[in-house]
C-alpha cells in the first residue's frame, strides 16, 4: 500500500475536475482536510465507505486508509498539515489543546465532519478565500492564507470536539458537551480533572456529576479521563520523538514509574514496547 509524506508544514491543492481517482487506497503521514466542491461519489475510509457531494468535508488522519470512487465529476479541495504545524507558533497557543481533538476525537470513519450547521455556512468562504489567493498569489497571499487556514483547522476542531467523539450522541445535553470539553482542554494537569473539581467547576454534588456523566456518556468520568488521556499518549509515541521524561511532564505523572504502570494497566505493554512495535516497517 502506498503511503504519502509532507515535507512542508502545509500545502494546498485544488483539483478542478476529475472524473476518475488517481490514487487507490493509501495512507500518509499528515492530516489532510478534503472539502467537495462540486460532484458526488463515494468515499472510503478504513474499509468503511460513506456518499459524498458538494459541500461535504472530510477529515483523514495519519495512518488512516482511504480512497475516493467517483460516480459525477469531482471538484476536490485538498488542505494537507503536518503535526509539525499545530504544534508550531503558526498557530495561538490559546488553541494548541483544541486542535488536539483533530489528533484523538476524529473517529477514523467516512463521512462529513461538519455537524454544526453555521460552521457549514461558514467554510465554504473561507476555502473560496483560500483558494482565491493561492491562485492570485497576491502580496502577503502567504500571510492572509496562513490565518484563513488557521481557521479552518480550529472550525474543525470544534466540530470534532463537540459532535464526533464516539460516546457522544445527538441526545447529549449542552453541559455534558462543556464537561467533555473541559476535560479534554485540561488533560495536562491532573489536578483540574479530579472529581470534586469539576462538580465545583459546573456547580452540582459529585455523586450527582458521576451519575449524570455516565448517563450522558455511557461510560464512568474516569474511564473516559484514562480513555483520552491514552490516545493523547500514544498519540506521542507514534507521531513525535517526545522522550518518555517529557511525556512524564506534560501528562503529570510523578515519574516514568507512574507513566509505565498507567499505560501497562491499559494496554497490556509499556510504552517504548508500544513505540517500538508500532514503529516496525510493515
Amino acid at each position: 500500500m502506498k503511503r504519502e509524506n509532507l515535507h512542508e508544514p502545509f500545502s494546498i491543492e485544488v483539483i478542478e475536475t476529475l472524473d476518475v481517482c488517481p490514487k487507490s487506497g493509501h495512507t500518509h503521514n499528515f492530516f489532510e482536510l478534503v472539502y467537495i466542491l462540486s460532484g458526488t461519489g463515494t468515499q472510503c475510509i478504513n474499509n468503511n465507505t460513506s456518499r459524498y457531494h458538494e459541500g461535504h468535508m472530510f477529515l483523514i488522519t495519519p495512518e488512516d486508509c482511504h480512497s475516493f470512487q467517483i460516480e459525477t465529476t469531482t471538484s476536490f479541495f485538498f488542505l494537507r498539515f503536518s503535526n509539525i504545524y499545530l504544534q508550531s507558533n503558526s498557530i495561538h497557543t490559546d488553541n494548541v489543546q483544541r486542535l488536539e481533538f483533530i489528533l484523538q476525537n476524529a473517529n477514523h470513519q467516512p463521512g462529513c465532519i461538519l455537524k454544526n450547521q453555521v460552521d457549514k455556512s461558514l467554510v465554504h468562504p473561507l476555502i473560496e478565500a483560500v483558494i482565491r489567493e493561492y491562485v492570485n498569489r497576491d502580496c502577503y497571499n502567504r500571510e492572509l492564507i496562513q490565518h484563513l487556514v488557521n481557521t479552518l483547522i480550529v472550525v474543525v476542531a470544534r466540530n470534532i470536539s463537540k459532535y464526533m467523539p464516539q460516546q457522544v450522541g445527538e441526545q447529549t445535553d449542552e453541559k455534558a458537551l462543556d464537561i467533555l470539553s473541559y476535560i479534554q482542554n485540561n488533560i495536562y494537569y491532573p489536578e483540574k480533572i479530579r472529581t470534586e473539581v469539576i462538580s465545583k467547576e459546573f456547580g452540582v454534588s459529585e455523586s450527582y456529576l458521576g451519575r449524570y456523566f455516565k448517563r450522558q456518556t455511557n461510560e464512568t468520568m474516569q474511564q473516559y479521563v484514562s480513555s483520552y488521556r491514552m490516545k493523547m499518549i500514544e498519540h506521542r509515541l507514534l507521531h513525535s520523538d517526545m522522550r518518555m521524561g517529557e511525556i512524564v511532564t506534560e501528562f503529570g505523572f510523578t515519574d516514568e514509574s507512574h507513566l509505565n504502570k498507567f499505560f501497562r494497566k491499559n494496554k497490556g505493554i509499556s510504552p517504548t514496547v508500544f513505540r517500538k512495535s508500532s514503529r516496525m516497517p510493515v
